[in-house]
């Protein structure tokens, strides 16, 4: 009885040392350190990736870069994976999450998030001879996802038989698996399908349908109303202003929706 009473005493006392102040001065606290520390991840192109000189690059990081320079600070990267980006917001490992990160009920039970500056949308892709034209057909397939992301979140709530989903640590791994005939259905951004259909063009791959579509934000601690306000500020001015949508043209190949846009207004 001993042993358990201090086993739950020392998780009691982790989980309360991970949770945050009940008050936060986030940009305070960033403008005092002179430096900014964004989560990105660098395995999911065109938002984050490495270029053949192994320079960082992509949509968010560009995202990241802006942000950085308007706040008058410099930028460190913290390189995350979708499962972990989460967690090194709330154990203070970074400032603000910038990865394709999906605003979610879930997610926002334990963070929150800056208004909308892009979408992220999710196909099911499949080689070309695979006839797949809506959710019911995914019975009795196996789909890969990178775990932790809207894709994994969404397939794991569909209400179809059978599904069996392979989750993969990052997206590079999800693809590569995809492309090698792991698996042959995954759920991705069609981007990144695209690279990958041009990459191995004898799998004849192609988008099937899309099976979720989803508002991204910056994530940030709770109770950082400051910091919540000023991401919401410069979203809406870089909206306005065309930086985020020219960003986003730029790597994404197409420009952000009117429902994305509408927010600058």
């Amino acid at each position: 009885m001993k042993r358990r009473t201090l086993l739950l005493a020392g998780l009691c006392a982790s989980i309360i040392g991970a949770v945050p102040a009940a008050a936060q001065d986030g940009l305070a606290a960033i403008k005092e350190a002179g430096k900014i520390r964004v989560a990105l991840e660098f395995g999911r192109p065109p938002w984050g990736f490495k270029d053949d000189a192994l320079k960082p690059t992509g949509s968010d990081y560009e995202t990241a870069v802006l942000l950085a320079k308007d706040l008058g600070v410099s930028l460190d990267i913290v390189e995350v994976t979708g499962p972990n980006r989460v967690p090194f917001l709330v154990s203070n490992r970074a400032d603000v999450v910038i990865s394709t990160f999906s605003i979610t009920p879930e997610r926002q039970k334990v963070i929150d998030f800056s208004v909308p500056y892009a979408s992220a949308v999710q196909f099911v892709a499949a080689p070309k001879s695979m006839a797949l034209k809506s959710q019911d057909d995914l019975s009795g397939q196996r789909v890969g996802v990178t775990r932790g992301t809207t894709g994994d979140t969404v397939l794991s709530k569909i209400s179809v038989p059978g599904v069996e989903i392979v989750r993969f640590d990052d997206e590079s791994t999800n693809m590569t698996a995809f492309a090698s005939g792991q698996v042959d259905i995954v759920v991705q951004e069609p981007a990144v399908i695209t690279r990958v259909a041009q990459q191995n063009p004898a799998k004849e791959i192609e988008k099937k349908f899309v099976i979720a579509e989803f508002d991204v934000g910056i994530g940030l601690r709770k109770n950082d109303e400051t910091l919540k306000n000023y991401l919401d500020t410069w979203v809406r001015t870089n909206l306005k202003n065309g930086e985020l949508n020219r960003i986003y043209e730029k790597f994404q190949g197409a420009p952000l929706s009117p429902k994305i846009l509408a927010a600058g207004d």
